[in-house]
């Protein structure tokens, strides 16, 4: 397939790199910018304004960048930005901004999004993100590089998912996953780290094991939080990923997983 089928609807103000396909029955409304090399599948929805980065794909029946559902909008302007190539597959859910949250709703590059995931308002995914099958966002939602989300989990709203960490199928989470930490059950509990992910992406024996032992003091010591935390980073020796772990947990409004 190349170029846009005669059968799509394609707004006047939508702004298409000469090199984007769009399939049969596709709709892409006003406001929408896709860049060079995108891909867009049969009956796929995409309004704006949204902006899709260059060699991203948009599966089947997806509907992006539709307004949010969130009883307080009122129409406002608002955004969503969408980064490098990312996949969007089939039925999936993204919706633009609010006021409230910022205005913009945003992905970073290389995510992989599975069939019928929803992205709700205002969240801000980082790259590298595997989103499986059902996997859901409420509005707010913070997700660092690399996390992996589990078929069918649900983020609560206003929650942080930390670098790397993992949620097994099903997860109910209700508050903030510290980064590299896995995670299951309803509610979420932790379940160690994610060591294949660590692996997967080059720390060594050493970076792993501070880690686990940043974990164990974390959450096996029975100590304050307060107490683990000043335990961590005196042990730290200025690990990058224990001083990004420390930092996350100094930071976290809503609480961590327990």
């Amino acid at each position: 397939m190349t170029g846009i089928d005669p059968t799509a609807v394609v707004d006047p103000e939508a702004r298409l790199a000469d090199d984007v396909v769009v399939g049969p029955y596709a709709v892409i409304g006003a406001g929408v910018q896709i860049d060079s090399g995108c891909w867009v599948g049969p009956h796929a929805v995409i309004n704006g304004p949204t902006h899709i980065a260059a060699d991203s794909r948009v599966f089947q029946f997806a509907s992006v960048g539709e307004v949010p559902q969130d009883k307080k909008y009122h129409g406002e302007e608002s955004r969503l930005e969408i980064g490098r190539r990312n996949t969007i597959r089939e039925c999936v859910t993204i919706n633009r901004g609010t006021a409230d949250g910022g205005g913009t709703t945003r992905l970073g590059d290389d995510n992989w999004i599975m069939a019928y995931v929803h992205i709700a308002h205002d969240c801000q995914v980082g790259n590298g993100v595997v989103f499986a099958n059902g996997a859901s966002l409420a509005g707010h939602v913070e997700v660092g590089d690399r996390v992996t989300l589990g078929g069918f989990s649900l983020v609560h709203q206003f929650c942080r998912l930390g670098q790397g960490c993992f949620t097994a199928m099903g997860s109910c989470i209700r508050q903030d996953v510290p980064p590299w930490v896995m995670v299951a059950g309803d509610p979420a509990e932790p379940h160690g780290t994610n060591s294949e992910g660590l692996r997967r992406q080059g720390f060594d024996q050493a970076a792993q094991q501070r880690l686990r032992n940043a974990y164990r003091l974390l959450y096996k010591r029975g100590l304050r939080l307060a107490e683990a935390l000043e335990t961590i980073e005196a042990e730290a020796q200025g690990d990058p990923a224990i001083m990004e772990f420390l930092t996350f947990l100094r930071a976290s409004p809503r609480g961590i997983v327990r």
